[in-house]
């Protein structure tokens, strides 16, 4: 993976710059030492490693504010990090730069149940803000597989969404406001306790811009309330291609779970031996997840149930307890993680349309065969959203760019398809140089012209989102 090389200038003047963030933050809030900042040297996607100038942790907002003016004034590239958990390097550092983390920023601001919404600092991690209304009956909608550990920061910046999100949408459904610092070091304020805001949708622009345009420091979340019960059931099929299919003649029929999760053999196999959730021996399974009051639950199983059968399963398990729901879903949350004990693998993020899920899944297995790599599919199959997991071993010398060509193709496969890039994990260093896959030049001029109004000396998480030699050109000319 290609990166910038550093400044010379920004690197001979370390200590200078070290000693300056020591003039403004606490001691402890300065991360230098060489050994030390090999902790941000990567975040999720662990291929890819660069240790950065150093690291800062501030405590509030105008502490941030500090940082990115001094940053601005002597021309040092800034990467913001939430919890490190970006799957597309998203928090990638380059050698000359600034990690700056919000995980000391981590409060809650204000509840207001009344016109359900909760404002927070953005290093809180998300299931925590679920936690912080919970007594009330309240929660929080979005829920990444990283939710234990990914900060709210991280999923405003990638859009981040959820096992649940077929239903609630993604962060930018649920996403009323931000407080965000740009780089030049002033404050500002977007959205607020409301569904909507006059003028410009900037709050919608700030939505998954990966840390290009600021560094969000606060924001307004919107909670919900718990629903009275919700049922999850497990389906077993012979083929990924009839589990595809399946899911295709749910959402054709106008029914609308709160979930619909897909995992193939391999992953099956993996979180079974993790999580020992009970899962059937099959080539594809879903999970089906329906909420509301016991008639609505019964009544939409009855419809799923109905449907499925059209596509010969050979299994259908209904959840009989609370127990066996949450087993279930840690099977499932626990995906990642199990595959991870097994084998290297690069995780993809393409979205297609729902009807194109079968041939897309049949491609899938063909180019596995073509590339000689194996493929573990996990994905939020009820909008499209894939997570293919190329298996890989990255002590062995060629296979990392082996998989990363095949990378490439799966996600080029989604675009012709009829879908994008991403759908939750960002475009990252991973995905930047196929962004041209997806837009037209004059698509991405568009993109790169709010990102000079935001950021005119383009110092804000160099190297990612847009190709590198058209990012570098940007930067030189500003």
């Amino acid at each position: 993976m290609d990166m910038p090389a550093p400044s010379r200038r920004v690197l001979d003047r370390k200590a200078d710059i070290v000693a300056r963030l020591q003039d403004i933050l606490p001691a402890e809030a300065v991360i230098s030492d060489e050994a030390e900042t090999r902790a941000y040297e990567c975040d999720a996607l662990t291929a890819y490693k660069c240790p950065p100038l150093a690291a800062v942790l501030p405590a509030t907002t105008e502490e941030v504010a500090a940082v990115l003016k001094l940053c601005h004034e002597e021309d040092v590239p800034v990467v913001p990090r939430g919890s490190g958990t970006s799957l597309a390097g998203g928090a990638l550092p380059t050698a000359d730069s600034i990690i700056l983390g919000v995980s000391r920023m981590n409060a809650v601001l204000e509840t207001d149940y009344d016109n359900r919404l909760i404002r927070v600092q953005t290093g809180r991690t998300n299931l925590s803000v679920s936690g912080a209304v919970e007594e009330e009956d309240f929660f929080y909608a979005p829920d990444p597989s990283s939710q234990l550990a990914c900060a709210i920061a991280g999923n405003i910046a990638m859009n981040s969404g959820g096992a649940h999100c077929l239903k609630y949408g993604v962060t930018t459904n649920n996403l009323l406001g931000v407080k965000m610092v740009l780089m030049d070091g002033t404050i500002i304020e977007l959205g607020g306790g409301h569904l909507d805001a006059p003028g410009l949708d900037l709050l919608g622009v700030i939505c998954g811009s990966e840390g290009q345009l600021g560094v969000v420091t606060e924001a307004t979340l919107r909670i919900l309330h718990k629903p009275e019960g919700a049922k999850p059931v497990l389906m077993g099929f012979d083929s990924s291609e009839a589990a595809g299919a399946c899911v295709s003649d749910i959402i054709k029929a106008g029914v609308l779970p709160v979930a619909i999760e897909f995992m193939d053999r391999p992953c099956i196999r993996a979180c079974e031996a993790f999580a020992h959730a009970g899962y059937p021996d099959c080539e594809a399974l879903l999970i089906i997840e329906v909420e509301g009051s016991r008639a609505e639950i019964d009544h939409q199983l009855s419809l799923i149930i109905e449907i499925a059968k059209q596509h010969d399963p050979i299994e259908i398990r209904e959840s009989g307890s609370e127990a066996e729901s949450q087993r279930i879903w840690l099977g499932r949350k626990s995906a990642f993680g199990a595959m991870g004990q097994i084998n290297d693998y690069m995780c993809l993020d393409g979205t297609i349309p729902v009807t194109s899920l079968p041939f897309v899944l049949r491609r899938i297995g063909e180019m596995s065969k073509e590339f000689g790599l194996e493929v573990a599919n996990v994905f939020h199959a009820g909008d499209g959203n894939m997570h293919p997991l190329i298996l890989f071993n990255a002590n062995q010398p060629g296979q990392l760019e082996t998989c990363e060509a095949f990378g490439a193709e799966i996600l080029k496969l989604c675009v012709e398809a009829g879908g994008c890039l991403t759908g939750e994990h960002g475009v990252g260093v991973e995905k930047r140089d196929l962004m041209l896959t997806q837009y037209t030049a004059e698509d991405l001029e568009a993109q790169l012209r709010v990102k000079d109004v935001f950021d005119p000396k383009w110092l804000l998480n160099p190297a990612k989102v847009f190709p590198l030699s058209i990012s570098l050109d940007r930067r030189q000319a500003a």
